[in-house]
């Protein structure tokens, strides 16, 4: 059996107003995805998490649907 090689998903600037590149994280019911569905690595769904968290405090993004 081949394993195919994960392609790397960069982002270099994780910022918590930027709510449309978060909602791409979160799922139609607000949860945040896991990195299995993200295909980010560990270092980036940690900075991804705590964004989304961030954005949901200071009500740029929702804690439901």
């Amino acid at each position: 059996m081949r394993f195919r090689r994960r392609r790397k998903v960069t982002l270099a600037n994780i910022d918590y107003k930027d709510v449309e590149l978060l909602r791409g994280f979160i799922d139609d019911r607000a949860k945040i995805l896991p990195r299995r569905l993200t295909r980010l690595n560990t270092k980036q769904q940690r900075q991804v998490t705590k964004a989304i968290k961030r954005a949901r405090s200071i009500a740029l993004l929702p804690f439901t649907r």
